[in-house]
C-alpha cells in the first residue's frame, strides 16, 4: 500500500484513469511538496482538508500519466514555437490544473484577512464614528493649510 492521500481505487474513481503504486507515490510526493503537508502528519489535518489534499493526489496523479518526464522540465512562463507564444501560469508544467483547484480549497492557501483595530471604527474610548462630533474633545485641533 502507497502512503498517499488517494489510493489507486480513488483515482479511478474521481479521474477513470488507472495509475501504478510508483506513479501514486510520485504524485504524492508533488502534492507534499505544493502543499507545504506531508502523508506522515495526517493526523493533525482536517477531515475536509484530506478530502481535497486526495482529491489533488487523484487528479495529480492521473495528469502525470499523461505527461513526459516531469523531473526534467525546466521552468518557464512563456513558450515560443514557429511563431506562436504561450504564457503559462506559475506551476502549468509542473501541476494538474484539477490538482491545483482542490489545494486551493484546502484551508491553509486560502487568503486571510486580518482585522487591525482601530478606535475609531470600533468604537473605543467611546467614539463610534471619526465624523461623530462626540469624540472631537479627544483631538487637537489645527487650522487646515493652505491659506495665507
Amino acid at each position: 500500500m502507497v502512503d498517499a492521500w488517494a489510493t489507486p481505487q480513488q483515482v479511478i474513481d474521481v479521474t477513470g484513469v488507472t495509475v501504478t503504486s510508483a506513479l501514486l507515490t510520485q504524485a504524492q510526493a508533488a502534492m507534499e511538496v505544493h502543499s507545504n503537508r506531508i502523508f506522515a502528519d495526517t493526523a493533525r489535518i482536517r477531515p475536509r482538508d484530506a478530502y481535497w489534499l486526495g482529491r489533488a493526489v487523484a487528479y495529480q496523479a492521473a495528469w502525470m500519466q499523461g505527461q513526459y518526464d516531469l523531473n526534467t522540465r525546466m521552468d518557464a512562463s512563456q513558450v515560443q514555437q514557429d511563431g506562436l507564444v504561450a504564457s503559462l501560469e506559475e506551476k502549468a508544467m509542473v501541476l494538474a490544473p484539477q490538482a491545483k483547484w482542490a489545494l486551493q480549497r484546502c484551508s491553509w492557501m486560502r487568503s486571510r484577512t486580518v482585522h487591525v483595530r482601530s478606535p475609531l471604527a470600533d468604537g473605543q474610548r467611546g467614539v463610534a464614528s471619526a465624523l461623530s462630533e462626540a469624540g472631537d474633545e479627544q483631538h487637537a485641533w489645527q487650522p487646515l493649510g493652505g491659506g495665507r
